[in-house]
C-alpha cells in the first residue's frame, strides 16, 4: 500500500472511531477584576446619585413663572400646583426682579435646617449661592431655575412615582477598549458652543476646546463644554442613539487636561440625561459636531419605565 493510501487508511479509523481532535475553544479576553471593580464602583455610586431623595428621579415639576405672583400648593386653587405637598404652600412673588416666597400660616418651610421665619428670598441656579427650601417634613425640595429670561420653579419629592418605582440601570457590555487616551485641543479663550436645551432654548455655552482621539482605525472628535483649566463635559450622540441608547444623546464628565495635554475618555461612564427619567428635566442636546458615525457600545443603555407606565 502506498503512503497516500496509509494516510488515507489511518484517517478513517481515526474519525470511525471517534477520536478526531475536539476543535479549539474560541480565545477569550481576560477580564481585569480592577477594571470590573472600578466600574461597579462607578455604577453604585450613579444608581445612589440618581435615586437620592433630591436626586432627578425625585423630580415632580417644574413651573414656568410668568406671573408676578403665584399661590403654590396641591389645593385645586394653586396657581403653581403641586404633584405631592401641602394644599397651601404659600404666596411667591417677585419684587425688582427678585423672588420671595412667604409661606402659609401653620405650614412649615425650611432653609437648611432652619424654619423660614416670614418670608425668605430665593436665588436662582445661576447665581452664587441657589437657594434650596425643604418642605412636607423635609421630603420636598423648592428651587428656582433660570433659562434664558425665564424663571421657573423646580419641585423634588422623595414621593415621586418616578423615584419610588424606578425601574434600574441597564448597560453597554463596553471593555477597556473604550477607556480612549484623548488628545486636548484647546480653543482660544472666550470660544462658546450653542448648545440647545430640550426645551428649544439655545445657550452659548463655554467651550474650552475639543478631545481628538482614535477608534477603530478612524479619528473622532468631541466638542468640550467648559472653562480652560477646569473639568470637560461631554454631550454626544451616536449610532446606538434611539437603537438601545438614549435618542437624544448621553453624557460624559472627564477631569481636566493633564499637563501633557490629555485626557481620559471613558465611555464606560457615558449616562443618560435627566429627561431619560423624568419630564420637568431641561436638558442640553448633543450639538452637531458630536453626532459620531460610531457604535458606542459602552455606558448606559435607554431607560425603559415600569411595565404599565409611560
Amino acid at each position: 500500500m502506498g503512503k497516500w493510501g496509509m494516510r488515507g487508511l489511518l484517517a478513517g479509523l481515526v474519525t470511525v472511531a471517534g477520536c478526531s481532535p475536539p476543535p479549539a475553544p474560541p480565545a477569550t479576553a481576560a477580564v481585569d477584576p480592577g477594571f470590573e471593580a472600578a466600574q461597579q464602583q462607578w455604577r453604585v455610586q450613579r444608581y445612589q446619585a440618581l435615586t437620592a431623595t433630591d436626586g432627578w428621579t425625585a423630580l415632580v415639576g417644574l413651573h414656568w413663572l410668568d406671573l408676578q405672583a403665584h399661590f403654590i400648593g396641591s389645593g385645586p386653587g394653586s396657581g403653581v400646583r403641586l404633584a405631592v405637598g401641602p394644599e397651601r404652600l404659600g404666596m411667591l412673588s417677585r419684587e425688582q426682579g427678585q423672588w420671595w416666597l412667604t409661606p402659609e400660616a401653620g405650614v412649615q418651610v425650611t432653609l437648611g435646617d432652619t424654619p423660614v421665619k416670614g418670608r425668605v428670598r430665593l436665588q436662582t441656579d445661576k447665581d452664587p449661592q441657589p437657594t434650596l427650601l425643604g418642605f412636607d417634613g423635609g421630603k420636598g425640595q423648592l428651587s428656582i431655575i433660570r433659562r434664558g429670561n425665564r424663571d421657573a420653579l423646580r419641585v423634588k419629592h422623595a414621593d415621586a412615582p418616578s423615584r419610588r418605582d424606578f425601574a434600574g440601570l441597564t448597560y453597554w457590555p463596553g471593555g477597556p477598549q473604550w477607556q480612549v487616551r484623548a488628545r486636548f485641543v484647546p480653543h482660544p479663550a472666550g470660544t462658546t458652543l450653542p448648545i440647545v436645551d430640550i426645551t428649544g432654548l439655545t445657550t452659548p455655552m463655554p467651550n474650552a476646546g475639543a478631545v481628538e482621539f482614535d477608534h477603530d482605525g478612524r479619528h473622532w472628535k468631541l466638542e468640550a463644554i467648559g472653562e480652560p483649566g477646569r473639568p470637560l463635559f461631554l454631550i454626544f450622540a451616536d449610532r446606538t442613539s434611539g437603537h438601545g441608547s438614549y435618542p437624544a444623546g448621553r453624557y460624559l464628565d472627564t477631569d481636566a487636561p493633564g499637563a501633557d495635554g490629555f485626557v481620559t475618555v471613558d465611555f464606560n461612564h457615558a449616562y443618560n440625561p435627566p429627561c431619560a427619567f423624568t419630564a420637568f428635566a431641561t436638558c442640553p442636546l448633543a450639538p452637531p459636531e458630536n453626532r459620531l458615525d460610531l457604535r458606542v457600545e459602552a455606558g448606559e443603555k435607554a431607560y425603559h419605565l415600569p411595565e404599565g407606565e409611560g
